[in-house]
């Protein structure tokens, strides 16, 4: 593709308008949405009207002005972005404790399915998330086997199947039906982590007749640094689980102040402290931009941005680890290199941000929302210029600066 070429995608890009309505700083080309976010310009008001005027003047009174609902109403608002019913989402906690809460709910369900399956190479923290887990079921084991091998690793002591849908690294995705449908065979559940998945791929947790879910919201969604995450559970399941975490917000009386705990009815029941109003402000401002949002066009773009990408890498010689098919891969693409850490730090010295992934992959998100086909078409020029004129080989740039 040349630049003109390009331009021309842009003139035509019905998602073009959405790029003014987030502070980008001039001179960066953004390609770590996929670990953080940009910050949405409705935000910084939300938040001012949030501390100022709710929190300031209205003061406790807030509570009763929407600051309590706020775990249902913003899951009801993510339920599209993922196929699912607003009363099977809800907000709140971070992904790792919400993660928490489903396997070992899971892992209580029946007496003779004590095992979680997952994959080796999962994103760390589901994985360190499922020792704890494991620990806290008598009995429980934690069974992590290669990709290729998570069906065949499903058996009669299964409780749960935990997946990535997307991969945090090579940006691979599981066909979650066939997934599902595995391990519903099992007589299992299966617990889809969507972090790298929701405002990056099409997903339909009611179309693949998914159990449990969770993910984050600060990096397609923008719902900014360390946002709440969410938690599904389908319909069929809400008075058959049973969250770990049994606090007060989850009581189906919280105000009611008994010694003894009662759950709530539906997703209420997978609440566990008070609600984080001024974190919650932000997420709701960054999904209000995806209001009437066409997303088949939001994918079609996605595809469209990986392959001028995966173009470059190619006259490069880059050894790309991502699918080329859209359907099987997230919104990022990446690269093995054995010096991908120095590349990404020449990248992001001449403005272009991504990230590096242990041991040799250069990691580069592609968000549809807010990039432009001519910022990533100049990317890959920039990546080019890199590569070619070893500009990696630079010692400041052997220096271990993580971009997170």
């Amino acid at each position: 593709m040349t630049r003109e070429e390009a331009l021309a995608l842009d003139a035509a890009d019905p998602l073009a308008p959405l790029r003014q309505r987030f502070v980008l700083p001039e001179g960066v080309i953004y390609l770590d949405g996929n670990s953080l976010g940009a910050l949405p310009r409705d935000t910084p008001a939300a938040l001012a009207d949030a501390a100022g005027r709710q929190w300031g003047d209205r003061l406790i009174r807030s509570w009763n002005e929407g600051w309590i609902d706020a775990p249902q109403r913003i899951g009801a608002a993510i339920a599209p972005l993922i196929g699912a019913a607003p009363t099977e989402v809800i907000v709140g906690d971070s992904t790792s404790a919400n993660l928490f809460k489903l396997l070992v709910a899971a892992l209580r369900l029946d007496p003779k399915r004590r095992t979680i399956v997952s994959e080796r190479g999962n994103f760390p923290t589901d994985l360190h998330i499922a020792e704890g887990a494991i620990a806290c079921v008598e009995g429980a084991t934690l069974n992590a086997v290669p990709r290729a091998s998570v069906v065949e690793a499903l058996g009669e002591d299964t409780a749960v199947l935990l997946l990535t849908h997307v991969h945090y690294k090579t940006g691979e995705r599981f066909d979650m039906a066939a997934l599902t449908a595995a391990a519903r065979e099992a007589g299992a559940l299966v617990l889809w982590d969507l972090s790298h998945s929701t405002g990056a791929v099409e997903i339909d947790l009611t179309g693949a007749d998914a159990d449990l879910a969770v993910g984050c919201t600060y990096k397609y969604v923008n719902g900014g640094p360390g946002a709440p995450a969410f938690l599904y559970v389908a319909e069929r399941w809400q008075d058959r689980l049973a969250s770990p975490l049994s606090g007060w917000m989850g009581h189906a009386e919280p105000f009611a102040f008994a010694d003894a705990y009662t759950p709530a009815p539906g997703m209420t029941r997978w609440l566990a402290g008070t609600p984080p109003i001024l974190a919650m402000t932000a997420l709701e401002s960054g999904l209000s931009l995806w209001r009437d949002l066409d997303r088949a066009a939001l994918w079609a773009k996605s595809a469209t941005l990986f392959d001028i990408l995966a173009t470059a890498g190619d006259a490069l010689g880059l050894d790309c680890i991502t699918p080329r098919d859209p359907a099987a891969r997230g919104s990022h693409i990446s690269f093995r290199h054995p010096h991908a850490h120095a590349i990404t730090q020449a990248l992001i010295a001449r403005g272009v941000i991504g990230d590096f992934r242990d041991p040799d992959v250069l990691r580069l998100g592609l968000t549809p929302l807010y990039l432009s086909h001519d910022e990533v078409w100049r990317a890959g020029e920039i990546l080019g210029e890199v590569i070619t004129t070893n500009a990696w080989t630079n010692p400041r740039f052997a220096q271990r600066l993580v971009v997170t």
